[in-house]
């Protein structure tokens, strides 16, 4: 492999570790600063708005330094941050320290696809793009799990001690393996911000927030659905969330062939589709304690199916501004994570039971297909 591209793997490893081990060690964490996992939800929250904040930002005034400066200046950034949130104090620190930890995040997934996709062979981008998220998906599969298991057995803190620890070696791979990379843009902060005058680009970001959000509908109760519905043994979960890492890592790169046999847009479509069909089978399947995990991880490979082509689709719908177009699509990621989660939460709250999760979810990924077939007709009459 291109030891380029695995430091951004790497990079994107602890990306992800920190970005979803705090949800299993949430009642952890509330119990150390004595506050409700409700509460402790907040600490979520942060680490998102720092990314949608962080996304478009840094990287329209990062586009000025060389790309492989700004990659390692972000992971420095990263490790810095997610060091210190071990030592927060409480509340207030530490969700300061989320929010500054997940300011580098859309960046640098923003720059470093648009940098894979320039390290890759003519033709292989998408394949260079998989390669990058391949590191979050990994993480799921393999550093959550240990996350997890780390901060349950022994404190909290060792989780993101581990974060750490992963940000120390992407930041030495970039150091030493990413070649130097002129900067993505010589236009000013304002002129980089015109893409946002594109139709198109709001559609994209429209769908990835809509239709991406069908999959946190379902991955956000996951737990429940598997005690409650399929009446697995809590222990059972943890399996479970490595199914559905291992269906993530393998979607990943049949994500990568289909944006290479057909059109970035056409396999976006066709990804939805599948993931619709899926979370509508699954809301019977879920009764099912063998069919409940044969679906989490068939749901896994459709959901990471769609990472590459769209972000295809944005850097090509975003020519002339291509990282921060790139960058905007993280941004709409954790969008649709959050409220993914809150359209789920509301008929469980309502006493539907946690299958209406999936109709939820199959809800907004059909909405995304209606907005991809929109798109298309655009292209059409132009």
């Amino acid at each position: 492999m291109n030891k380029a591209l695995l430091s951004l793997a790497i990079g994107g490893f602890g990306i992800g570790l920190t970005e979803f081990v705090i949800m299993g060690i949430l009642p952890d964490v509330a119990t150390a600063f004595n506050v409700s996992i409700p509460v402790a939800g907040h600490f979520i929250s942060a680490y998102a708005l720092g990314v949608v904040v962080g996304a478009p930002t840094i990287t329209a005034f990062g586009s000025k330094f060389p790309s492989n400066k700004m990659l390692l200046g972000l992971m420095v950034w990263f490790t810095v941050f997610n060091t210190l949130s071990a030592f927060a104090t409480g509340y207030n620190s530490f969700i300061i320290l989320r929010f500054l930890s997940g300011l580098p995040h859309g960046a640098f997934f923003g720059i470093g696809a648009v940098v894979a996709g320039k390290l890759s062979k003519p033709s292989k981008e998408a394949q260079g793009i998989a390669i990058m998220f391949s590191g979050l998906t990994f993480a799921n599969l393999l550093g959550v799990p240990l996350g997890t298991y780390l901060g349950k057995n022994f404190s909290w803190s060792v989780s993101f001690l581990l974060v750490g620890l992963v940000g120390i070696m992407a930041v030495l791979g970039v150091k030493f393996w990413m070649p130097f990379l002129k900067n993505s843009s010589d236009k000013s902060f304002l002129e980089e911000f015109k893409i946002f005058k594109r139709t198109e680009l709001w559609l994209i970001i429209l769908l990835t927030t809509i239709g991406t959000g069908g999959f946190f509908a379902w991955y956000s109760y996951i737990a429940p659905l598997i005690t409650e519905v399929a009446h697995h043994t809590e222990d059972i979960v943890t399996y479970a969330m490595i199914l559905a890492g291992l269906g993530m890592v393998i979607g990943n790169f049949v994500g990568a062939k289909l944006a290479e046999k057909f059109s970035s847009l056409y396999a976006v479509t066709i990804v939805l589709i599948m993931m619709a069909i899926c979370l509508v089978i699954n809301t019977y399947a879920a009764h099912d304690k063998i069919m409940v995990l044969v679906m989490t991880f068939i749901i896994g490979v459709v959901a990471f199916s769609i990472s590459t082509p769209i972000q295809l689709l944005i850097i090509k719908a975003s020519k002339g501004s291509e990282t921060l177009g790139s960058s905007l699509n993280q941004s709409a990621f954790n969008i649709g994570n959050a409220s993914g989660a809150y359209f789920a939460g509301l008929p469980i709250a309502m006493g539907y039971g946690y299958t209406s999760a999936d109709w939820v979810g199959a809800a907004m990924a059909g909405t995304g297909i209606i907005l991809a077939g929109i798109i298309i007709l655009i292209r059409k009459h132009k």
